[in-house]
């Protein structure tokens, strides 16, 4: 678990560093721990009195290693691992190894009443048991090759089944030389079965053996089970140690394959990284993974806006980030050249999309009430990452809430934040709060297509390239270029700066609370054809629809019905084509 307190984490530290240090002690204890069971399930079933026969099996080897654990760390160090080492001596519970490796068979079944859960010898009144099994049995076996060489049958063969026992079972074609002493039992299509008087004897003797070997077998482990579950807690904290062996040693093996770092901690609430990493994608992308800086602070760095295009990498950059925290406070070393950071009390973060149709939630509602939840809960010490917040309403509704989010945890929270957006407009609030910063992701254009470079640079950028990342996850041609005119159209008409000095101009009529292509009718431009601009192929000129857009603007669209609004729709349509006719 990840921990708070810098003296724990930096013991953590001073182990995991060790065992990156000895790579020879680190192998030594990964051999020794290797092939060991889930001690703390076995020892919970254990107590339980559901542990299998297998289980204690596995119960023994755990504790059979627990002395060359001890011999292979008397050499360590670090004070945990030191502690460690005394955790684990073996104490009473070699008793408990030597009993189950007296009673219990190296290979026993999984359950109990299969047999041969018992070794041979530990219990005399078990082993007389199975001697008489043994020996019952092989008088079986006897007494068919006895009786094929008295009456000359030799397919006559002795069997068993749970309805009639044993039996001799001799074919149709052999039935003349079947011995008059010979008891009928069955007919069968092709054959005749009998018993004979001796032949039951010897069954019920054998049965009789069987039935109370398997008790007694069972009676056998239920005491040795018991014997193991008495030392239960014993066990368990046994159990705990090892378990914390295995993670510091499992740290140290990934810090030293991922050439970790070790993070130094400090306690002026910053989180500095050189060249930090994701843990998982620089594996998976094998080498081609870009590393990047990070510096978050209490003072002028506390709130950083992360612009830049989709699947530039800015979601990986806030993940990347979490996972340092993390792995620093639960003692590991973390992918980066350098770390320095101070601990978090939580880490919140708002990331991906996803609705509860069955609760009635959307995606934005799910949204702002996990934002909620941020906001009512995070404090000075905690470190929130949002991505892209407020996208799921309208423009301007969205840009106002990621605005006032912004304000609130710079001004109220006082949090280390990042907040990833594609709304440019937040990237004024540097110029306004002491702790908000600007970054983007590095983008090289190339004519018509971009690079992403994956890199955090200082700074803003005003462009997302959502058309290009369309263009790249093959969105038909047409579609792409319409797409960069009606962009060119919004950009030219749509003005979204809340803290531009000086008086702006302003359209009039209805207020939308969503960017629009038009609000008003726009004069024609000079050299434009008939066919230009926003309309499409065959508009007329807007002078001859404003009757019908003098309509439009008037309407009360609130007090519209569904059905209502679809038949104004059609009749402007039918209206605007017979003017076009």
């Amino acid at each position: 678990m990840p921990l708070l307190s810098p003296e724990d984490i930096e013991s953590r530290l001073d182990a995991v560093e060790e065992l990156v240090g000895d790579a020879m002690l680190r192998a030594d204890l990964r051999e020794a721990l290797k092939g060991g069971g889930d001690l703390e399930r076995v020892v919970a079933r254990t107590s339980c009195g559901t542990a299998s026969p297998k289980d204690l099996a596995a119960l023994k080897g755990s504790i059979e290693r627990l002395p060359r654990v001890v011999e292979i760390l008397k050499g360590a160090r670090a004070e945990m691992l030191q502690g460690l080492r005394g955790r684990l001596e073996i104490g009473h519970l070699r008793e408990v190894a030597d009993l189950i490796g007296r009673a219990v068979a190296d290979d026993p079944p999984s359950a109990i009443r299969e047999g041969g859960i018992i070794r041979d010898g530990y219990d005399p009144e078990l082993d007389e048991l199975r001697s008489m099994l043994r020996e019952g049995r092989g008088w079986i076996a006897r007494m068919e090759r006895q009786e094929r060489n008295r009456t000359g049958i030799k397919s006559l063969r002795v069997g068993y089944n749970n309805v009639f026992g044993y039996y001799i079972e001799v074919t149709k074609a052999n039935l003349s030389a079947v011995p008059p002493e010979y008891i009928r039992k069955q007919t069968l299509a092709g054959a005749e079965r009998f018993i004979t008087p001796e032949l039951k004897e010897m069954e019920s003797r054998v049965l009789s053996a069987q039935e109370r070997s398997a008790s007694l077998e069972e009676e056998i482990f239920l005491s040795v089970r018991g014997e193991a579950a008495a030392r239960s807690r014993e066990i368990q904290e046994r159990a705990a140690a090892l378990g914390e062996l295995d993670v510091l040693v499992t740290l140290a093996a990934v810090a030293a394959d991922g050439e970790f770092v070790r993070p130094k901690l400090n306690d002026q609430g910053e989180i500095s990284m050189r060249a930090s990493r994701h843990p998982i994608l620089e594996r998976a992308m094998r080498g081609g993974f870009v590393p990047n800086d990070v510096h978050l602070d209490g003072r002028g760095n506390r709130f950083l806006i992360l612009t830049g295009p989709n699947m530039a990498g800015k979601s990986t950059y806030m993940r990347q980030i979490a996972l340092a925290v993390v792995l620093a406070q639960i003692g590991s070393f973390v992918p980066a050249a350098f770390a320095s950071i101070s601990p978090v009390d939580r880490i919140f973060t708002r990331v991906g999309a996803y609705d509860d149709l069955s609760a009635g939630q959307s995606t934005f509602m799910i949204e702002m009430t996990e934002l909620a939840k941020i906001l009512g809960s995070a404090t000075s010490k905690s470190l929130i990452l949002l991505d892209e917040i407020g996208r799921g309403t309208s423009t301007f509704d969205g840009l106002a809430i990621a605005w006032s989010v912004t304000e609130h945890i710079h001004n109220r929270v006082r949090g280390k934040a990042v907040f990833a957006t594609h709304y440019h407009q937040l990237t004024q609030l540097a110029g306004v709060l002491p702790g908000v910063k600007n970054y983007n992701m590095a983008v090289k254009e190339e004519g018509d297509s971009v690079v992403f470079l994956r890199t955090v640079v200082p700074g803003a950028t005003d462009r997302s390239y959502g058309i290009h990342v369309a263009k790249l996850a093959g969105v038909p041609e047409e579609v792409v270029a319409r797409s960069k005119e009606i962009l060119r159209e919004i950009e030219r008409e749509a003005v979204i700066e809340p803290l531009a000095s000086g008086p702006r101009p302003r359209k009039g009529g209805t207020r939308y609370t969503q960017l629009i292509f038009f609000d008003e009718p726009r004069p024609p431009v000079e050299g434009a054809d008939d066919n230009g601009g926003f309309m499409g192929e065959g508009s007329t000129s807007y002078d001859d629809k404003g009757e019908i857009l003098e309509e439009i603007m008037a309407l009360e669209i609130d007090g519209l019905t569904p059905l209502e609004a679809l038949n104004k729709l059609s009749d402007y349509k039918r209206r605007l084509h017979t003017g076009d006719d």
